[in-house]
């Protein structure tokens, strides 16, 4: 009876309203109440717990109902939960983001997915599928444009603006007369799509507790993930002829509605509003901080470089492989990535959960290393140990992800989205490298698996970098790491 008149602190914290009544005080909910009936009952009493609340998470309380309920009902912080607890801003904010982020998971795997049947249709090369992969690469800049103009005027409207974008030009690859136009087409798609996937890491950043935030980053990869899997379980229309792969860009156009209706819910993020250009002009960067984020800049993007130089080719050429050297149909592709890759979401939950309560570097380099080893074998592999190694390559390599926190940890706001453009553009280079590199060795070679052994030495040398030089940022307030930055106390929201 004393602990349940205790007002908790886990996943819910809780004020006491007096007559054993119980209201929120934090939490991920827009309405909370608690409410004891306690009744004689012989020798005893008989109490009834009984609780009312909304979840502050549009669209996800139908994932998280069941969860929360059992949740509730335990007083300790259930195992799916934020190491930290979020507050109902705070999951409001991150649930519009991941929404945002299945669009973009979808529209970022659409040529991936598709660029083999294209050639086909349209008579192209390995060398070809490179150049043509390689050159939607260069639709960077138009993401560059994008975060340049976030750092300066919200991130709110540039994602948004940016998102409905992208899905009208990627449904354009639809009509396609040829893979340079659908490369045209993609490389700006694509630009506006990684410009999204920046500004929705900095913008969770900015909006998630400080022990939180790779947990955040997790969610909205797993978000991207199932968008990813969307555009898999659209490909066996490919099968059905051979301009099939078409559907695929014109599905992303259903998701417009949706984009709208998250557009009127989503506020600005709240440390760019602490720290816009006309309010911060006095507050420059010192000379040390400047120094102190060109370093970091220089490792963070030099990592992404080496990582790039293998995952993309590694991911981008797989149903080229399948199809050419193993003889898979676009069903069996879709099979095959379904199988291998929806497991990856074990890998990034737990490495969420594990850099904001161990540390980043420690797993981060272990998938690193680990998720190499495995994908690359699986290049040498056929039948069902070509699955399993591909699945847990696929799985290991899902812990990189807790690197993914360092970009918008280390740099200031008023250069945070920019700072990661950056950092972006220079992995994209590491892409369109490995991308051209394998395409030529597998054209003279044959071999996609000494191709990936060549271009695996990339991310082993990220694990070194990682290990070596990369500061500890778990349970950081960003403004302990970027100092400049106005505090949010100080904030006149």
């Amino acid at each position: 009876m004393a602990e349940l008149r205790t007002p908790r602190n886990d996943l819910v914290g809780e004020t006491d309203l007096g007559n054993d009544i119980f209201g929120l005080a934090e939490g991920p909910f827009e309405h909370y109440e608690r409410k004891l009936e306690v009744l004689p009952d012989g020798d005893g009493h008989r109490v009834t717990e009984r609780f009312s609340y909304t979840m502050a998470t549009p669209v996800w309380w139908v994932v998280f109902w069941w969860p929360m309920r059992y949740g509730l009902r335990r007083r300790s912080n259930p195992w799916w939960a934020p190491p930290e607890r979020l507050d109902a801003r705070a999951a409001r904010v991150l649930s519009l983001l991941a929404l945002i982020q299945v669009v973009d998971g979808y529209l970022g795997t659409v040529i991936t997915q598709t660029i083999t049947f294209a050639a086909d249709e349209f008579d192209r090369s390995d060398t070809a599928q490179g150049l043509t992969l390689a050159l939607v690469r260069l639709g960077i800049i138009v993401a560059l444009v994008v975060v340049a103009l976030a750092d300066r005027r919200g991130r709110r409207s540039l994602l948004m603006g940016a998102a409905a974008l992208a899905v009208v030009i990627t449904a354009l690859g639809a009509a396609s007369t040829g893979l340079w136009f659908l490369g045209s087409t993609q490389m700006v798609a694509r630009g506006l799509t990684m410009g999204m996937g920046i500004l929705i890491g900095v913008f969770a950043a900015e909006e998630l507790p400080r022990g939180s935030r790779a947990y955040g980053v997790s969610i909205l990869a797993l978000s991207a993930a199932l968008g990813a899997g969307m555009a898999v379980w659209v490909l066996p229309v490919a099968d059905l002829d051979e301009r099939g792969w078409r559907i695929v860009y014109l599905v992303p156009l259903l998701a417009l509605p949706g984009l709208v209706a998250v557009a009127r819910r989503l506020p600005e993020s709240r440390r760019f509003s602490a720290n816009r250009p006309s309010m911060t002009s006095s507050r420059l960067l010192r000379p040390t901080s400047r120094s102190a984020e060109h370093r970091r800049l220089l490792l963070l993007a030099t990592t992404a470089f080496l990582l790039l130089v293998f995952a993309a080719p590694a991911s981008q050429f797989q149903n080229d492989f399948l199809k050419d050297h193993r003889g898979y149909s676009a069903s069996g592709i879709a099979l095959f990535t379904l199988f291998t890759s929806t497991p990856a979401g074990i890998g990034i939950f737990v490495a969420g959960r594990l850099a904001d309560t161990r540390g980043r570097r420690g797993v981060g380099a272990a998938g690193l290393v680990a998720g190499t080893v495995w994908l690359v074998a699986s290049y040498y592999l056929s039948g069902g140990l070509m699955w399993a190694s591909h699945l847990v390559g696929v799985v290991l390599g899902a812990l990189t992800v807790a690197l993914g926190v360092y970009g918008p940890e280390l740099f200031s706001t008023t250069h945070r989205a920019r700072a990661n453009g950056i950092i972006v553009t220079l992995g994209v280079l590491g892409s369109a490298t490995g991308l051209v590199l394998v395409g030529v060795i597998v054209d003279r070679l044959d071999n996609y698996g000494h191709a990936l052994a060549i271009v695996g030495i990339g991310p082993i040398l990220a694990a070194v970098l990682v290990l070596t030089r990369f500061p500890e940022t778990a349970r950081v307030e960003l403004e302990t790491l970027n100092p400049d930055d106005v505090p949010l106390a100080e904030s006149p929201d």
